[in-house]
């Protein structure tokens, strides 16, 4: 065998030998090492998206729920065709539930508890004529309706009880992800000049107390959501979310 055949026998065999047991060691290292950190970052924009997901659930719900009450707090003491009819001929003295309207031409009535409940009546002269008046689920009618409305959280939902010319409906649930309302009115006690502002908040208690159900001028509700970043470092469990609302539209000053 000549020289030459020789070198390249030699190369042949230095070309088909394998990676050695360290070469191995660290090629599996570095492989873990990079699944490491690609399941680290997976896992970094799980949980981002997760928390957009619930941010923008939540932002959804406050909406929706202080919504369907700002339409129904708005709304209360309203009545159809003011020239013939009044407003203590249109909501007598009546109970629903525990709602007690002790006076006739009341229109909103709270108890108070844990959480409160808000009870309002107002009417809807029905879509076929133009009338966009909606009720606590957010639904109209075609035709002429007196509504009362009872809102409160129970089981973590916000939920309406509605009575349509007097026949209870069933019980709905709204919004999700809602442990408490608290709901404070806001009256004009007449201790200042003649207006439609409020001049203090008061909860129901204090509203029965002083008489002042027939000077509501506004409601402030608050509502306590779940927090669903809650499992993350310096987040409380519990966000809160209030608005306050005009009964009627017409707080302001009398001109």
């Amino acid at each position: 065998m000549s020289r030459l055949q020789r070198q390249r026998r030699r190369s042949a065999g230095r070309s088909a030998r394998g990676f050695t047991f360290v070469e191995i060691m660290i090629a599996i290292a570095l492989g873990l090492f990079l699944i490491g950190g690609l399941l680290t970052l997976v896992q970094a924009m799980r949980r981002t998206a997760t928390n957009q997901s619930g941010l923008s659930q939540l932002q959804d719900n406050e909406r929706m729920a202080m919504q369907l009450i700002t339409d129904v707090v708005q709304s209360t003491g309203y009545f159809t065709n003011p020239v013939i009819n009044t407003a203590a001929g249109e909501f007598p003295a009546f109970t629903y539930g525990p709602a007690v309207f002790t006076y006739a031409g009341q229109a909103i009535v709270g108890n108070v508890g844990a959480p409160d409940i808000i009870t309002t009546r107002y009417e809807t002269a029905g879509t076929n004529v133009g009338d966009n008046a909606i009720n606590c689920t957010g639904n109209s009618s075609s035709l002429p309706a007196q509504w009362v409305n009872q809102i409160t959280v129970t089981n973590n939902y916000l939920t309406c009880t509605l009575w349509v010319n007097g026949a209870a409906q069933p019980f709905v649930a709204l919004v999700p992800g809602i442990t408490n309302m608290t709901v404070l009115y806001g009256v004009q006690t007449g201790q200042g000049a003649a207006s439609n502002s409020a001049d203090t908040y008061l909860d129901a208690a204090g509203v029965t107390a002083g008489n002042y159900w027939s000077a509501v001028k506004s409601v402030q509700v608050t509502l306590t959501f779940i927090n669903p970043m809650a499992t993350q470092p310096g987040q409380l469990p519990t966000v809160q979310f209030m608005r306050t609302i005009d009964v009627m539209n017409k707080t302001g000053v009398v001109t």
